[in-house]
């Protein structure tokens, strides 16, 4: 083969290659954009200023009476615990099912347990850590609570006891408010609460 043959056989790839890798000389022009849509958008970003609106905010209000998706709460009875009148329901409007007994001790023991105990006396790690005690669930004037109020306690907190609506979703409020009557009913139940078939299996 002629030796000049394979010389330009060797130099032109190489030549290629070392144009390839050359970026060229600085410039103060802007690059070429192909397709640009996607890079140089006009838009106005967050809390930046706008010339157009008289109050030179990008940041636009709702408009009046606007409601986001998944929020209109119009079931009072069901988002806040009270009735057309503004008073506590004295029921849960969620129906009690053993599935939502067994949600609600999960969410109790997570969200509750750890000031109230387990059982809801008011003995949880907190209180036995030093902290100011919560109440006893089991006092006459908790038991005596409509399950709205104890709902309405669960969402905005009392006292020492700060609000879990930010935490806790509404479906699950109530399943804790169903716990917590139970809760309830087992350290203050009667001989005849207990269907009369059971009663010899009491020990």
């Amino acid at each position: 083969m002629n030796s000049k043959l394979v010389l330009n056989l060797l130099f032109i790839p190489g030549a290629l290659l070392i144009l390839a890798a050359c970026q060229g000389a600085p410039s103060e022009k802007p690059p070429i954009h192909i397709n640009p849509s996607m890079d140089l958008q006009p838009k106005y970003k967050a809390q930046s200023e706008s010339r157009f609106f008289t109050d030179r905010s990008t940041m636009r209000p709702p408009v009046s009476g606007t409601v986001a998706r998944g929020q209109l709460y119009d079931d009072t009875r069901y988002y806040y615990g009270k009735d057309e009148n503004g008073r506590f329901v004295q029921l849960s409007p969620v129906a009690i099912s053993p599935q939502l007994l067994e949600r609600g001790r999960e969410r109790y023991d997570i969200y509750c347990a750890p000031c109230h105990s387990k059982v809801g006396d008011g003995t949880g790690i907190i209180a036995q850590k030093g902290f100011m005690p919560p109440p006893n669930l089991h006092q006459d004037l908790y038991r005596n609570y409509p399950d709205g109020q104890i709902y309405n306690v669960i969402s905005n907190g009392i006292r020492n006891m700060p609000s879990y609506k930010h935490m806790i979703p509404h479906q699950d409020r109530w399943a804790i408010v169903s716990y917590v009557r139970a809760l309830q009913r087992s350290q203050n139940a009667a001989l005849q609460d207990i269907p009369a078939d059971k009663r010899s299996e009491l020990k």
